[in-house]
């Protein structure tokens, strides 16, 4: 059985079935025994902050006294509880509502997250690494085992899959024929008259053949264009929501929905590179029995703008400037930051931008948002505000700027090839979908949010996620074209159960969404393509136009009629049709926004204040490299006094790196913090699984460097043999050990961890190979974790790292190893054998992702 013919092997399924594929995977590669091994045990359990929470029972003051009217956690916490109770019950108390709306409900205790979150605050300091699991993660772990254990085996997945089966065209053991079934003769030569005669018109094949050559391209997304996608399957937990919305792939645990997912960058054009410093596209199509629901949302939770009036603005800034077409896929340049300093309302999700969550590591440890806000709608017609969150069984987890440039040219296919690879080798993607909840009668509890207003967040402090189900990606796309790229999300793709909002940004993308489809997908008929089309029955009196699939029957084409029977029947409100609910509107007709959006910077500072220390450090280099490519002084100018609104020693730091005079002291930080809003909150808890590891080798390698290797297989590492040229290397106590690859074809920056191999003579080899000296020391400034095995600590010392005392470096006194030299290295002894401690503790080090507490400035590399 391939990969592309395997199904998820959930709890539900069948023991034997699940024995037979174990056994039969193991007798294939390593990737695939890997594969078969987690096929074989219980469900990953998920992502670390949040179950940490959960497991905790009892709710800390906010870190600063909240204004009047200010909801606070416990408030947000007894919102949630009371909305699922239903109307008009009593609301929770704090303490146990905390317990039961999920595990963002607890906040950590003030004296942990610095009560003073100004210029001066404290962070939390990342837990060291080459340590166990996080306590976070294992109690996160232990939580959404239950949530897994309390879901039912359910079926459907597949369904999509199913509809999409007559479509697929085999070529293996055909013949090749014309696009009306008729033989080829020859396919290599035009018919001619004479060997060196002139061409003929007359070969149909040959101008048939270049006809459709020369239309096979179809115009790509204006933004969005570069993409990778999957399928895959969502699943409630339980029917936690089922009183508030009658969408029954939300409420109905027993029902597994298939989906489509594709992830995407904005800016760049659909051959650039996976890794610039960009939003991420997060769109997810469900195939529900009620119709598609399409939410369509990015890896931040806010967006530049308001108004979608405001998007060709937006978007015309961060493309390539029309005069050159430089720079792709970069906002390093002056048209987008001259429009976003001259549009405050930008700067939220401008420092979001700056930040690591632009840099996704991959698409499985990248968290997802619907941005807008939505509604849940009950059978009773009773409606709920309601935002989506999706978040990384793995983690949430990002590269660093200067291997993103790296990557961007060793493989910038990076993000899609990552995606491809791990669904093959059986690692499935896995992201938990939680939703914010707030009942329509606290639409204005918020005194500083407008729950129409994109560019805010609402922090889950106040109002906590609430875990509801879970996502699976499962299958790649068979056809890239026919699927990834003719896949069409549509905003305004909505079921019963769901509705919209008066947000002006979504509102604008309800008309935009779809009318790009009739340019790109050649017409209005985009929805029979085989990925578009929904398993739900479709059933109207559009007819004809391009591409027309389809072949309706009867003579009747309208409504009403008494020649069809009247069909299709229009079911009504109490047929299971969508219904907008009824709302009273009321206004005069202008072009003006509220002034509840008019707030530009005090939930950047939010953001600011919620970062780590090394966060901060990415953030402010981040914002040092843009507006260093930005010619124009007084942009430069501009965008420091909008900084100097958001904090005074942001503005102050980034403003010695670009040449602009530091300003004076501006309005003073709130000190208001979200932990929620942290990457290092949200470690992950499936340890190595599907982490890439490199280990280097050469000819006379220590055989011990084999245990190594197998423990990280078997634990769900990817690993790889490196060596300096192609072809396996000798063993020091006799035979050979297989090289994945030559190192000079890949580099550091394409793995999360390197090990380096034992042995005195592969060590000489090592040693004196450029190569592979600066591939140590490029993966140790990038915060990756370092195994050394025996002897290869003298690879360490080549690369010249602070790991050891000053005289063993290039120049300074005697000293101990700089503080947080080593996190994340760990050593064995020369002549000791890698042990259970030894394998725990690199393990540990690489599931904690980065280590970013290291001196590494000094570092060449």
């Amino acid at each position: 059985m391939t990969a592309r013919q395997r199904r998820s092997t959930g709890p539900d399924e069948p023991t034997a079935k699940k024995a037979g594929a174990v056994k039969a995977a193991a007798k294939s590669s390593p990737a695939k025994k890997t594969a078969a091994k987690r096929a074989a045990a219980p469900p990953p359990a998920p992502s670390g902050a949040r179950a940490a929470k959960t497991a905790g029972s009892t709710t800390a003051p906010a870190a600063k006294a909240a204004p009047s009217r200010r909801p606070t956690a416990k408030k947000g916490a007894a919102q949630v509880a009371a909305a699922k109770a239903g109307p008009g019950a009593k609301a929770v108390p704090a303490k146990k509502a905390a317990t039961k709306t999920g595990p963002r409900a607890k906040t950590i205790p003030a004296k942990k997250t610095a009560a003073k979150a100004g210029p001066k605050a404290k962070t939390v300091p990342a837990k060291k690494a080459g340590s166990r699991l996080a306590p976070a993660a294992v109690a996160e772990a232990l939580a959404r085992a239950e949530r897994l254990a309390a879901a039912q085996p359910a079926p459907g997945g597949d369904t999509k899959v199913a509809q999409l089966d007559p479509h697929r065209m085999a070529k293996l053991d055909t013949e090749l024929t014309t696009d009306q079934g008729i033989g080829v003769e020859d396919t290599d030569n035009w018919l001619r008259a004479g060997p060196r005669g002139p061409a003929l018109l007359e070969d149909f094949h040959g101008r048939e053949k270049i006809m459709r050559f020369d239309h096979e391209r179809i115009p790509e997304r204006v933004v969005h264009a570069r993409g990778s996608g999957a399928h895959g399957y969502f699943q409630p937990y339980d029917s936690t929501l089922a009183r508030l919305c009658a969408a029954r792939f939300l409420t109905d645990p027993g029902v597994r929905t298939p989906v489509f997912v594709r992830f995407s960058t904005v800016q760049g054009s659909r051959g650039s590179t996976d890794t610039p410093r960009d939003v991420r596209g997060f769109a997810v199509k469900f195939y529900t029995d009620q119709g598609n629901f399409d939410l369509v949302g990015n890896n931040m939770p806010v967006f530049f703008i308001q108004d979608g009036i405001k998007f060709p603005d937006v978007i015309h800034a961060v493309k390539p400037e029309p005069h050159n077409e430089i720079p792709q896929a970069a906002s390093a340049h002056d048209t987008f930051w001259d429009f976003v300093t001259l549009q405050p309302e930008t700067m939220h999700h401008v420092i979001w931008l700056m930040s690591d969550r632009a840099l996704p590591r991959s698409f499985r440890t990248m968290q997802g948002f619907g941005v807008h806000t939505f509604r849940l709608v009950a059978a009773d017609g009773t409606r709920t505000f309601v935002k989506f969150h999706w978040t990384p069984v793995a983690g949430v987890h990002s590269l660093v700027w200067d291997e993103a440039q790296k990557i961007s040219g060793k493989d910038p296919d990076f993000n899609r090839r990552d995606l491809w690879e791990s669904i093959e080798a059986g690692v499935y993607p896995e992201y938990e979908l939680g939703v914010q909840l707030i009942a329509e009668h606290d639409e204005f509890a918020f005194d500083d949010i407008d729950l129409l207003d994109s560019t805010k967040i609402i922090p889950e402090e106040v109002v906590p996620v609430v875990p509801v189900g879970r996502m699976v990606l499962d299958r790649n796309p068979d056809n890239f074209f026919a699927e990834t790229e003719q896949v069409a999300f549509c905003v305004q793709n909505i079921v019963p159960g769901l509705d919209f909002t008066d947000d002006p940004l979504l509102q604008s993308r309800l008309f935009s969404y779809l009318d790009t489809q009739l340019t790109r997908l050649g017409g209005p008929n985009f929805a029979q393509i085989p990925i578009n089309r929904p398993l739900a029955p479709v059933r109207n009196h559009q007819q004809d136009g391009f591409h027309q699939d389809d072949i309706p029957l009867g003579q009747a084409n309208y409504h009403p009629n008494s020649l069809g029977g009247g069909c299709p029947i229009v079911p009504g409100a109490g047929g299971g049709a969508f219904v907008h609910t009824p709302e009273h509107v009321d206004g005069i007709k202008e072009r003006k926004r509220s002034e509840t959006f008019s707030d530009h910077y005090s939930q950047a500072t939010l953001f600011w204040n919620s970062m780590a220390a090394w966060e901060k450090e990415h953030i402010v280099a981040a914002y040092r490299f843009e507006l260093g490519k930005v010619a124009h002084p007084h942009i430069r100018e501009r965008m420091v006094e909008h900084l100097n609104h958001i904090d005074h020693q942001l503005a102050v730091a980034v403003a010695a790196g670009i040449g602009v005079a530091s300003p004076t002291a501006g309005p003073p930080n709130h000190g208001r913090m979200s932990p929620a809003l942290s990457q290092a909150g949200l470690p992950g808890s499936t340890g190595v699984v599907g982490r890439k590891v490199a280990v280097l080798v050469a000819d006379g390698v220590d055989g011990g460097v084999e245990t190594v290797r197998d423990a990280l297989t078997l634990d769900g590492a990817v690993v790889e043999v490196l060596g300096l040229v192609d072809g396996p290397v000798t063993v020091s106590t006799g035979g050979a050990l297989p090289v994945d690859r030559a190192m000079n074809t890949v580099a550091s920056v394409l793995y999360d961890a390197v090990v380096v191999a034992d042995g005195d003579a592969a060590v000489d080899l090592l040693v004196n190979d450029g190569c592979a000296v600066h591939f140590v020391a490029e993966a140790y400034k990038h915060g990756k974790a370092l195994g050394v095995l025996g002897v290869g600590d003298r690879l360490v010392r080549a690369a010249r790292l602070p790991v050891y005392e000053a005289s063993d470096r290039l120049a300074g006194p005697p000293s101990k190893p700089a503080a947080g030299a080593l996190d994340g290295v760990v050593f064995l002894a020369p002549g000791k054998v890698a042990d259970g401690m030894f394998l725990s503790d690199l393990s540990a080090a690489i599931a904690a992702h980065r280590h970013f507490d290291r001196p590494v400035e000094g570092i060449a590399a």
